[in-house]
Formats: structure tokens, sequence, C-alpha cells
């Protein structure tokens, strides 16, 4: 199942069919606020009547109604992983002048800010007074079904809702000069999300392809299977000391080719258009205002 956000006069909440329409819960009187609420509240009886519409053609063509991110106010903080693509450790090492062993023992974790998240086609706000060195980074994102704690490995995708492509926008000079990610990735509207969240059982994660293109360009061409630490692990790692409650947002690291990256580096500006692709998911379009 497709789950969307979109405003059509209002912000609206629904699904894809499969005639690919827009279906508001509110058109097929479900009452849930948001996608958080829905997957906060919802039960077998809500998913059996998506499902019913689901195979039916009405609502609005996509493309009539304006795509907005599918959790536009994540309830907490996103969780992000640092680094979990071997090839994307060593270019990241090599910008920072660092060493890099070609080994990742553990995970690295971090937290980013977000106000508000933007969807397919909106505007990624340059903040040239405070950064000059704007990057991108297409990501793979999960979704917590219902609260986690203690959760193994091989039961962890009981957990999942669905997933989503994630632009983990970051500005790398504030990183450096502030000797962590938090604020070089929490600036507003850096965080892209979209275009839909797939359901969980019709996505094989461990094998997609990712790609980034920058006007045209394309920057970012890896697969999932080439994460260092997929979700079954952080999945466990994570709940084995901290509860994670249903509508936490994980976002799964980055592949090679981001700007800092390439020889010599080329950080994002104003006009540049960034389109983040993962199979079976779809297209995340933004442009740099």
């Amino acid at each position: 199942m497709k789950f969307v956000t979109f405003f059509d006069g209002c912000v609206k909440t629904g699904i894809v069919s499969s005639d690919n329409e827009f279906i508001s819960f509110d058109e097929i009187g479900l009452k849930f606020k948001d996608l958080n609420d829905f997957i906060e509240r919802a039960g077998d009886k809500d998913y059996e009547l998506l499902s019913v519409f689901e195979a039916q053609a009405r609502g609005l063509k996509i493309g009539e109604p304006k795509l907005l991110a599918p959790i536009i106010t994540p309830r907490q903080d996103i969780i992000c992983l640092g680094i979990n693509y071997m090839d994307h450790a060593a270019e990241s090492a090599k910008f920072k002048g660092e060493k890099f062993n070609g080994r990742r023992e553990y995970p690295v974790y971090f937290s980013k800010r977000v106000n508000e998240a933007v969807g397919h086609g909106g505007e990624i706000l340059a903040h040239e007074r405070v950064t000059q060195k704007l990057d991108y980074e297409v990501e793979l994102a999960l979704i917590i079904k219902k609260d986690a704690k203690n959760v193994s490995a091989k039961d962890a995708k009981d957990y999942i809702f669905g997933y989503t492509i994630l632009n983990d926008f970051s500005a790398r000079d504030l990183q450096i000069r502030h000797k962590q990610f938090y604020f070089g990735k929490s600036l507003d509207t850096h965080c892209a999300m979209g275009p839909a969240i797939i359901t969980a059982d019709e996505l094989d994660s461990s094998n997609l392809t990712i790609k980034c293109y920058v006007n045209g360009e394309l920057r970012q061409n890896s697969n999932t299977c080439n994460m260092i630490f997929n979700e079954r692990y952080v999945i466990e790692e994570l709940s084995s000391a901290m509860t994670l409650k249903a509508g936490t947002i994980i976002s799964l690291g980055t592949p090679s080719g981001v700007g800092m990256g390439l020889e010599p580096p080329k950080f994002l500006k104003s006009g540049d258009v960034v389109r983040c692709e993962i199979e079976g998911i779809g297209v995340l379009e933004n442009f740099i205002s």
C-alpha cells in the first residue's frame, strides 16, 4: 500500500489506488488527522477498508494535487545513520583529512531536527548566510509501526510500517566547525521526504537501486545491499536500550557520490535541482532556492 499526504484545497492524507489515483482518508470515512495519527491508532478494519478502496478507480489523478512530505512533522527528531555505506565512509574520511582503515565496527547514529519536512517538488533554502557547503544525501528511510523495545533482528520487519526516500541535506562547513552533525543537519527545510511511504509488505528493502542526480548529472548510484548495517541490526541494537515509539523515522545512510566527495567538491547553490530515486518507491525532486 502506498500512503501519501497532499494539498488539494487543504492538507489531506490517504493512499494511492491501483489506478494511480489519490484517495483521501476523509473520502472513505476514516477519521485520522495525519499519517502519524494513522500509524498510532489504525486497526485491522481500517487497513481492510483501505485495501478495498485501493483497488478502485476513484479520487484525484497524481499530479493534480500538490504532494507534500508523507509525514510533515515528525513526532521526534529523525534517527540517522552516518557513513553506512563503505564507499561513503572512505570519501567522508578523505574530505575531513582523516585516515580510513576500511572497517566500520559500529554504526554512527545522530539526530536530525525536522520542524517541517519538505515534499516532492518543494523548495530547499540554500541558507547562504550560514553555509557555503550545502550537500545532498539520498537515503532509504523507514517508519516504525508500533512501539519497539527489545526487538530481535529476526522480528524487526514486523515493526516497520513502511519506507520512503529521504534527502538528508547537510551543511558540511557547519558539521566541521561544530565537530558534530546536529546543527549542520537541521537547518530549516533541510529534510526532504517522499513522494510516498510504501508499506513494508510490498518492498524488499535489502536490494533496491538508489540514485541521486544534480541538474541531470548522476552523482550517486548504488544499491541498498551495500549498507554496512541493515535495518534489522539497527532496530535490534537501538531497541535493546531505548524504546522506538510508533512513527519513529530512521534514515539508513547514503552511498558515495555526495558533493564533498567529488574532485573538486561540488556543493549545491540556488537554482540547482536535486532528484533522488529509489527503486520501488519513486522520485523525490527538490529545488534549491
